[in-house]
């Protein structure tokens, strides 16, 4: 894989700051080379939230970051458009959304991907509560999408935001 990325690069592999499921000792050489370098570790779905919250403050405090390599080959940097590309890879959003996009075909997606949920009961006890989150719901989906950017969350693909409203029309 260094080798390929070192080629992708021209002869200039970047260190992703990140270790997968790997927790042994390093070896003298590669500590030399990681040690100096703030890392962070992914294990599995449980620090999905914390690696986000690192990848927009690198995003927002323009800290440099490498490319991972994709379910199609491709070195690809984290980036809103590709982390749209991965969410735009869905073609057929379950009805209940419970879809990954974790490493998604395209050679524009990002491999490290996750859409974000919200668990919304279908009939609230208080109708006026409930019309409250129909309208910020509808509100996410309208003007919301427009802020995305500059909170460094990637937009939703307008296939989702009309799947989401029909089911938001459903709420009551």
């Amino acid at each position: 894989a260094a080798h390929e990325a070192a080629q992708h690069q021209k002869g200039k592999p970047r260190l992703l700051p990140i270790r997968i499921n790997y927790t042994g000792p390093l070896s003298e050489e590669l500590a030399g080379i990681l040690n100096p370098v703030q890392h962070t570790m992914w294990e599995g779905p449980k620090d999905d939230q914390r690696l986000v919250t690192e990848l927009i403050y690198a995003l927002q405090n323009k800290i440099t970051f490498g490319s991972v390599r994709n379910a199609s080959g491709n070195f690809v940097k984290a980036s809103l458009d590709s982390v749209t590309a991965a969410a735009a890879s869905v073609k057929s959003m379950p009805a209940d959304f419970r879809v990954s996009i974790t490493n998604a075909p395209g050679k524009d997606a990002y491999p490290i991907s996750s859409f974000t949920w919200l668990l919304i009961p279908a009939s609230a006890k208080d109708p006026a509560k409930g019309k409250i989150i129909t309208d910020f719901l509808s509100w996410m989906l309208d003007a919301g999408q427009s802020m995305t950017a500059s909170l460094e969350y990637a937009p939703l693909p307008q296939a989702v935001v009309e799947k989401e409203r029909a089911v938001i029309k459903q709420i009551h």
